[in-house]
Parts: structure tokens; C-alpha cells; sequence
């Protein structure tokens, strides 16, 4: 009898709880986890500092590590376009970005041709911050070999962010192995954000 019950209440816990949580974020209940969304020049050290980040190794430039968020990613269609939306942060992710990769300062050049287009009805797309694109950073490789969860676009292994870092360049977040750290120079994919309210 007791086995019953334990089995009952796992069972419980495993299909209805998440539903529940996810039904009191969306109502407002439960706090997001706001990530910030403004873009700063940041040190090395203020970078490796960020919260919810388990870093595995510190590095010069910045260093290997996971998200501690427990992301809600819900793949939606509007307007015949993709998103991700994660319940968890309030952050609706395209879930791929751009097709090429590009210098930096072609950056904002192709966000402004996103929003031109409304992609999804939305004209308020951006270039993540660095604590936004190192949230989307898995423990381990979940999407082939890539640190990011199935929801995303395998094509985009490296992306930009809008943070500058005072060393000089950009910070820049590597989904081939979980990596976080700066440049001026290379060629990344952007893969542009937006808060859901």
C-alpha cells in the first residue's frame, strides 16, 4: 500500500508538477529569473562572476561553464516564424539567428533588417548580453555535440553578444564546449533575443 501511494505521488510529481509551475509563471505567480538585459563594458572577472553560472575552469578571457537556470523551452510557431520562448527567464530566442556568421560589425546591420521584416510580429529583436547567451549553456553536449538544449538551430556553434569587455572587443559565447570569453576579431553567428512582457 505504501508503494502504491510513493509511486502515485512520484508519478504525480513528475507529470503535474511542471505543468503547474509552468501555469503559475505564465499567470505571473512565480517570479521569472530576470537576466540582464542593458549592455555593459565588462571585466574579465565581473564575467566569470555572473550569477547562475557553475563555471568548470576559469580561463585569462573568460572561462568554461554551464547555466544554472532550469530553462522551460516551449517551440512556438507565429506568423509562420520560429521561436523559443523560456518560461523560466521571460526571453523569447530565435531559434537559430543568422544563417552566415559575420564580423562584428555587421552585427547590428543584420538585426535592423530582422526588425524591418517583423520577424514573428515583433519588431524589438536584439543582440543578446553576455548573461543571456551564457544562460542557453548546457552541463553537457545535449544537441549533438553542441552545449545548447534541442530547441536551437545546431548550425549557430558561436554567437555574439551586445556586452562589450574593457580588455577591448566583444564577449562572445561558444556552444562547441561551453566557453565564454572576448574578441574583436572572427566571424560568429548572432542569434537575437527578446523579452516575452
Amino acid at each position: 500500500m505504501r508503494k502504491c501511494l510513493l509511486i502515485n505521488i512520484l508519478v504525480f510529481s513528475f507529470i503535474f508538477l511542471p505543468i503547474r509551475i509552468k501555469l503559475l509563471v505564465a499567470e505571473g505567480e512565480l517570479p521569472l529569473k530576470e537576466l540582464r538585459s542593458s549592455y555593459l563594458n565588462l571585466t574579465v572577472s565581473q564575467v566569470q562572476s555572473m550569477s547562475n553560472i557553475s563555471i568548470r575552469r576559469k580561463k585569462a578571457w573568460g572561462f568554461y561553464g554551464h547555466s544554472t537556470i532550469p530553462h522551460e523551452f516551449e517551440t512556438e510557431t507565429i506568423d509562420d516564424n520560429k521561436v523559443v520562448i523560456d518560461h523560466a527567464t521571460g526571453l523569447m530566442w530565435h531559434p537559430s539567428g543568422s544563417y552566415e556568421y559575420m564580423k562584428r560589425k555587421e552585427v547590428k546591420k543584420w538585426v535592423r533588417g530582422l526588425n524591418s521584416k517583423g520577424y514573428a510580429g515583433f519588431y524589438d529583436w536584439r543582440v543578446p548580453t553576455v548573461e543571456e547567451a551564457s544562460s542557453l549553456l548546457e552541463a553537457s553536449e545535449k544537441n549533438g555535440n553542441l552545449y545548447i538544449d534541442t530547441a536551437f538551430d545546431k548550425k549557430q556553434r558561436w554567437i555574439w553578444t551586445g556586452d562589450s569587455c574593457s580588455s577591448g572587443g566583444m564577449w562572445r559565447v561558444y556552444f562547441d564546449d561551453g566557453y565564454v570569453d572576448w574578441g574583436d576579431v572572427g566571424l560568429l553567428f548572432v542569434r537575437p533575443v527578446r523579452k516575452v512582457r
